[in-house]
């Protein structure tokens, strides 16, 4: 069902958004893992706080989409952007691809402000994620020219553990994968006008 490449090199000619968003989640979170005490500050003014948004600090609606707190965070969104995101990046193209992504996740960001407490602190990419989900509902339920039946309903089964797995996990924000997804779904009968047909394949791990 998904795209793969052979190589790594071959991966990032095919796919530079992906490859550039996950150079990203990386090297962010290796940068944070550090044992350093400067790195406090930069670590608290990118970090998305509802109260500093509130007052003016509206980038921290966007930088908390590259930043996890663990590792364990930081994976799972890594391995679910590798899964998900190359075969769109194919069928959109990068412009498009990039902007469902950032807008996603910005839309959900936007929604924890609005929706939850000013102390509120919120990090990771999970709402440019479920944005992916949402494109990706709608490619199955309304454009069965480009998702056969078959890899329809294996979409749709996977991103319901996905959303199952996002209710069950302690201290998670189940708002921002919400209107992730739903950001996704709204956007995608615009981004998907013309799209490309890539072929599906099965990465190989």
């Amino acid at each position: 069902m998904f795209q793969h490449a052979s190589d790594v090199r071959s991966f990032v000619r095919l796919y530079p958004v992906v490859a550039a968003l996950l150079l990203v989640h990386i090297a962010a979170w290796l940068l944070f893992s550090l044992p350093l005490t400067a790195l406090e500050p930069i670590w608290q003014y990118a970090v998305g706080t509802n109260g500093a948004i509130r007052h003016g600090e509206c980038w921290r609606l966007v930088s908390p989409i590259v930043l996890h707190r663990d590792f364990h965070h930081m994976a799972a969104n890594s391995l679910s952007l590798w899964l998900f995101g190359p075969w769109l990046e194919r069928a959109l193209g990068k412009r498009k691809f990039l902007f469902l992504y950032i807008g996603g996740g910005i839309g959900a960001n936007v929604a924890t402000l609005f929706l939850l407490p000013p102390l509120y602190t919120h990090v990771g990419a999970s709402g440019a994620i479920f944005a992916l989900f949402g494109m990706y509902s709608y490619l199955a339920l309304f454009r069965r020219d480009l998702v056969a039946p078959r890899h329809a309903q294996l979409l749709l089964s996977v991103m319901a553990v996905h959303l199952l797995l996002g209710i069950m996990t302690p201290h998670g924000n189940l708002l921002a994968h919400l209107f992730g997804f739903a950001v996704g779904g709204l956007l995608a009968p615009f981004l998907s006008i013309r799209p490309k047909r890539p072929s599906f394949y099965m990465p190989r791990l």
